[in-house]
């Protein structure tokens, strides 16, 4: 499938522009993927919709059919409870059209069951307001493989891509989508952590922030494991060696492993069909 069609007056639309699909918007138009012109979200929130204009100067409406009519591409980005619920409405439009959800717990046979789109999901995060998303996507029974292609172009664009399969996007939505909530209360811990030992809170918290970024920065580039890096840290007998005791003692790293697991868990409970 080719992005570049004449026949569909946006490449890209989005039903929900909310802070999911608000995120992948924004850093598509900050990625340069397409001009913003080229971006149509239908959101029925008059001031999620007038930020997100303002942030992105993308086209906008509160009709989910007129994005479904005339967008080539279409994202659904609305509340897992109602994602069914926008696909039977707009099944009318989106015949033949390539449409991912990015919603989580939704299977692709129960949107397949409800339209005749081809239908695919991608699980995706917040950081790709700043294209540093983590996506994953998968196929449905009437993907393509232009379409899988296609759709990996786009959050390539935005961050990191890899395919699975569908049966694999719970446990994604959990360590990718949850994910950033989970490091955000590691960041609060570590700053909370400083300023407990005497650093202005200001200070504790620009400094563990910057520590998570390049830990993770240092961790993709260099190739090296988790347990590597770690070891390139450790002093036996030293301070990095005393606080990962504490944290084993505490059953740190068994609570983050426990919250991606119950993640996962609830994703699965959350399928509507």
């Amino acid at each position: 499938m080719s992005l570049q069609s004449g026949r569909a007056r946006h490449r890209l639309g989005f039903i929900g522009g909310g802070k999911l699909a608000g995120s992948v918007v924004r850093g598509l138009v900050r990625a340069g993927f397409c001009p913003a012109s080229a971006i149509l979200v239908s959101e029925p929130n008059e001031s999620t919709r007038e930020c997100l204009g303002k942030d992105t100067g993308i086209a906008l409406t509160a009709e989910n059919a007129e994005v479904a009519a005339r967008a080539e591409v279409v994202f659904i980005g609305v509340k897992p409870g109602v994602v069914l619920q926008v696909v039977e409405a707009i099944a009318g439009k989106i015949a033949n059209k390539l449409v991912v959800s990015l919603a989580a717990g939704i299977r692709v046979a129960s949107m397949e069951a409800k339209a005749g789109g081809r239908f695919m999901r991608a699980m995706t995060n917040t950081p790709a307001a700043v294209c540093q998303a983590a996506t994953a996507i998968a196929p449905g029974a009437r993907t393509t493989r232009e379409d899988m292609s296609a759709v990996r172009e786009i959050f390539s664009s935005i961050g990191f891509v890899a395919e699975v399969r569908e049966d694999q996007i719970d446990p994604v939505t959990a360590l990718a989508g949850s994910g950033p909530a989970f490091i955000y209360t590691v960041i609060e811990a570590l700053a909370m952590g400083g300023s407990h030992c005497g650093l202005p809170p200001e200070v504790s918290l620009g400094l563990a922030m910057q520590t998570v970024r390049g830990a993770a920065q240092l961790a993709i580039e260099s190739g090296l494991s988790p347990e590597e890096l770690r070891q390139m840290v450790v002093t036996p007998g030293g301070t990095t060696a005393a606080g990962l005791a504490e944290m084993e003692k505490r059953q740190t790293a068994a609570g983050l492993t426990a919250a991606v697991e119950a993640a996962t868990a609830r994703g699965r409970e959350m399928d509507a069909g």
